[in-house]
C-alpha cells in the first residue's frame, strides 16, 4: 500500500555509481526528509548495469552508502550515458542538477504508448514476508529509494487512485506540486488529483483532501448512490464528486471509465488491497510496482497487496525491471 508517510523521511537515499561498464559518472543522489530536496554528492565510481544476481566481487559493505544497481534487464538502459552531477548543497525538484538522474528513472518508468486505452498502474511496498502496513502503516516498510520511486511515479501520473480505507489509515493530503518532478510533468497541471474510491461516502470532508489552495488538484470522490442525495450535496462543496455505482459496489470498469472520461488515462493505484483485488479480477491491472523491503514483519499484520470476494484465479505477469538499493528490490511488473 502506498502512503503519504512514505515522503517524509530522514533517512537519505543514496544513488552511487559502479564500476563497469564504460558510462559517464552518474553521482550520488540523497533524498532527505521533506522529499522537496535531492542532494547530489561527488562518487568516484560508474554505474553499472548488472544481469540479475550478478554481484561487484572484492568491495566491501557500506552499510551508510548504498548501492543502486539496475539488475534486470542487463542490456544498458537510460541509466546511461548521463552528464556527471554534483551539487554542494541540496536541490529542489527540477533543479537542472538533478535532471540526468530524474529522467534515468522517469525513462524506466515511463508510461507506453497504448494508442490511447488507459494504462492502470499499482504502487505497493511489501516485507519480505508479505506484509504491506507496519504498525497500520506502509511507511514502517518503505526506504529512501522507494520513497524516490513514490514521488516520481506520481509525477508521471494522470490521477492517483486510493481506496478510502487506504486515505484514512495513511492520511492523505493533496498531491503537492513541491513534492513532484516537474519536469516529467510538462504540458500538464502542477499536480495530480487524488480520486477516492468510496461506496457510502464515509469522509471527513473536512480533512486536508480537500483543501483549496493554489496549484493542488481538486479532490476526485467516486461512490455510489447509497451515499445519499444529502451526502453528494456536502462532498460536492469540496470535490468532484462522481457517482460511479447504483449497488454497494462499484466496479473497477466503473472507476476506471469514470477516470478516462475526465482525460486521466495514466492511472496510478496506491491501495488498497480490496482495490487492487478488484483490478487484479476485472482483468484491468497493466502494471504493479513493486518494493520488497528487506524486513520480517513477523506475522503481526494480516494484510496482503490484494483482497477480494469470488473464485480464485491466477494472473500472468511478466518481470520489466529491477532496481536494488541497500537491500531494497523496486521490481516493475506488466501483464503478460
Amino acid at each position: 500500500m502506498a502512503s503519504e508517510h512514505r515522503i517524509d523521511s530522514d533517512t537519505p537515499v543514496r544513488l552511487r555509481s559502479q564500476p563497469g561498464y564504460d558510462l559517464p559518472d552518474v553521482r550520488s543522489a540523497v533524498v532527505p526528509r521533506s522529499a522537496v530536496a535531492l542532494r547530489i554528492d561527488y562518487a568516484a565510481r560508474r554505474l553499472r548495469l548488472l544481469a540479475h544476481g550478478h554481484m561487484n566481487d572484492g568491495e566491501p559493505a557500506q552499510r551508510e552508502r548504498s548501492d543502486v544497481r539496475q539488475i534486470y534487464p542487463q542490456q544498458i538502459g537510460p541509466f546511461g550515458p548521463a552528464d556527471p552531477l554534483g551539487a554542494a548543497g541540496p536541490l529542489q525538484p527540477g533543479d537542472t542538477a538533478a535532471d540526468d538522474l530524474v529522467a534515468a528513472l522517469a525513462d524506466i518508468y515511463a508510461y507506453p504508448d497504448v494508442a490511447g486505452r488507459p494504462w492502470v498502474r499499482a504502487n505497493f511496498v511489501a516485507s519480505i514476508d508479505g506484509a504491506v502496513t507496519a504498525e497500520g502503516r506502509s511507511g514502517g516498510l518503505s526506504g529512501p529509494a522507494d520513497r524516490l520511486v513514490f514521488t516520481l511515479l506520481r509525477s508521471l501520473a494522470d490521477v492517483v487512485v486510493a481506496g478510502a480505507g487506504t486515505v484514512r489509515a495513511e492520511r492523505y493530503r493533496q498531491a503537492q506540486p513541491g513534492e513532484l518532478w516537474h519536469q516529467v510533468r510538462a504540458g500538464r497541471p502542477p499536480a495530480p488529483p487524488v480520486a477516492v474510491i468510496t461506496r457510502r461516502l464515509d469522509l471527513e470532508l473536512s480533512d486536508r483532501l480537500f483543501g483549496q489552495g493554489q496549484d493542488l488538484a481538486r479532490t476526485i470522490v467516486l461512490t455510489t448512490e447509497l451515499a445519499g442525495e444529502q451526502r453528494l450535496k456536502e462532498a460536492s462543496r469540496v470535490a468532484e464528486v462522481v457517482v460511479a455505482g447504483a449497488t454497494e459496489m462499484m466496479t473497477a470498469q466503473a472507476i476506471v471509465e469514470a477516470l478516462v472520461a475526465r482525460g486521466h488515462r495514466r492511472i496510478l493505484v496506491e491501495g488498497g488491497p480490496m482495490l487492487l483485488g478488484q483490478l487484479v479480477a476485472e482483468h484491468l491491472l497493466d502494471e504493479l510496482c513493486l518494493t520488497v523491503s528487506p524486513v520480517l514483519e513477523g506475522g503481526h499484520e494480516a494484510g496482503r497487496l490484494t483482497s477480494r470476494r469470488g473464485p480464485a484465479g491466477l494472473t500472468d505477469m511478466k518481470l520489466a525491471s529491477v532496481l536494488e538499493d541497500d537491500g531494497f528490490l523496486l521490481t516493475r511488473y506488466i501483464r503478460a
